[in-house]
């Protein structure tokens, strides 16, 4: 068995996702990349961090449904026999951007199970196993990263369903922080701002246009390898003593400013 640490990433196969795949792989980690596409449509992405050093496994799923949940993390264990890292970054965009006032049931519940109740249950699945593995060995390394948006404070009345599952997954980090404290597992919320991936592709110039104007304090999109960086770093301790903190990945633009 391989002594590198492993990482299973939800939504690992493009995107902000992909981002933090390539900065572990080079960080050391290997990878079981969950996605939904079938593993045909991602063997270029596979092979991108192949080149990088790591062993890569795809395990396909539906974050939202809970046989899928537990068929990824055995799917990993069974193929590295060993999980030292969830990142949590599989989410959905509503179906339809909607006033507040206007939301239905079915749209609230479609965003809530997969980006937070699914959320919730894997990391919850997650811990158990990571608490098994300290128990069995005291040196053990393991964390959870959730990469969560700006939108768990920022309020956008047009998709509220995005920020009240946003601002839960908040919540969530502090509880599994306390929690797993105690075992030495420390649990981080990284909260990117406009990063530059295919969600924003239809408002790409909107968003430049807001920037230049001030939107953010640094005068750039972020970049999925912003993000990457920022969990690297979490995931091999380079920012230590403070589980259950957030960091604001968003190029200032949650700064009070006069």
């Amino acid at each position: 068995m391989s002594d590198r640490k492993v990482a299973l990433i939800t939504g690992g196969t493009r995107g902000i996702g992909l981002g933090i795949a390539k900065s572990l792989a080079a960080a050391g980690y290997d990878l079981a990349l969950n996605g939904m596409r079938p593993v045909e449509d991602i063997k270029e992405v596979i092979k991108e961090l192949e080149k990088l050093g790591a062993k890569v496994a795809y395990v396909e799923g539906n974050l939202g449904v809970k046989e899928d949940r537990e068929k990824m993390i055995f799917q990993t264990l069974a193929h590295f026999q060993r999980l030292n890292l969830l990142v949590n970054n599989a989410g959905v965009a509503p179906r339809v951007r909607k006033d507040v006032l206007e939301i239905d049931e079915d749209d609230y519940d479609y965003m809530l199970d997969i980006n937070l109740k699914g959320t919730f249950f894997l990391s919850q699945l997650v811990a158990n196993q990571m608490l098994k593995e300290k128990a069995s060995e005291p040196a053990f390394e393991g964390s959870i990263i959730t990469i969560s948006s700006i939108s768990a404070e920022v309020a956008s009345i047009n998709r509220g369903e995005y920020c009240m599952a946003k601002a839960g997954l908040g919540m969530m980090t502090k509880l599994l922080a306390t929690r797993l404290g105690e075992a030495g597992i420390p649990v981080y919320e990284v909260r990117p701002g406009v990063i530059e991936t295919d969600m924003i592709s239809k408002v790409k110039g909107k968003y430049e246009e807001l920037i230049a104007n001030g939107l953010t304090v640094e005068k750039r999109l972020g970049q999925p390898e912003d993000i990457g960086r920022i969990v690297a770093s979490l995931a091999t301790g380079c920012i230590p003593y403070a589980t259950g903190q957030v960091i604001m990945a968003d190029g200032g633009l949650t700064l009070r400013r006069l």
